[in-house]
């Protein structure tokens, strides 16, 4: 459908979307995002096409959006210092906690994960992100469950874990299915708030663990939800 009169084509809204992902990216540079492969992604894949259709007027600002059940979509430079942590390769096989909308899903897929097993509690947030993710992202499964429940990861084996919510302790499960030189990222709650915590995984059994930034990161609640 054209978007315009003498339009065709709907070039005007292709241009305004290039100028407008341009912008957003630049915002994201000024905010000290500097991980150029993290802020392509984050150019290619438009956070409207996740957010709530009465909040999309909004999705290329840096701030959380409310989402159903109380939960929230994360603010971008926030997704982009754990992106940055969790150093996608591409190839990697991607364990992602908390699915929310799926846009994080979806970066994890634009930044080159061959699969992205991604875990949300909540059924309805679940159907939301299949339905925003669609064909585009092929790479990723979506599944309601209870992402911190340790059988539901047993005998995993995953290159990449991001844990999309922040904890007060990091269950010793997670770590336990990372690959050897795999890498786990999570906000950990510290009474305070929030930091950024990154594991590396450099033997059967050891791991090396350094402290991010403070992060405005949301509670994970572990236990598959009721609600719809």
């Amino acid at each position: 459908m054209p978007s315009e009169a003498g339009d065709p084509d709907g070039v005007a809204d292709g241009l305004a979307a290039a100028t407008g992902n341009a912008a957003f990216v630049l915002a994201l540079r000024e905010r000290g995002v500097r991980d150029t492969a993290v802020l392509r992604a984050m150019e290619r894949v438009p956070r409207e096409r996740f957010a709530p259709p009465a909040l999309r007027a909004h999705a290329r600002r840096d701030i959380a959006l409310p989402l159903a059940c109380g939960q929230t979509m994360t603010a971008p430079s926030i997704v982009a210092a754990m992106l940055g942590a969790l150093d996608i390769a591409p190839g990697a096989r991607v364990l992602e906690v908390g699915t929310g909308t799926g846009y994080v899903t979806a970066l994890l897929v634009q930044l080159g994960a061959a699969h992205v097993r991604s875990l949300e509690r909540y059924d309805g947030l679940a159907r939301a992100a299949r339905s925003h993710l669609g064909r585009d992202f092929d790479a990723a499964a979506v599944e309601t469950t209870d992402g911190l429940a340790p059988e539901v990861v047993r005998g995993g084996s995953y290159d990449r874990i991001l844990v999309n919510g922040s904890l007060a302790a990091l269950p010793p499960h997670l770590p336990a299915v990372l690959r050897s030189g795999g890498r786990l990222v999570a906000g950990q709650w510290t009474g305070r708030g929030s930091r950024l915590v990154t594991l590396t995984r450099d033997g059967a059994a050891a791991y090396a663990r350094t402290e991010g930034a403070a992060l405005r990161l949301g509670p994970l609640t572990p236990g598959r939800a009721l609600a719809p």
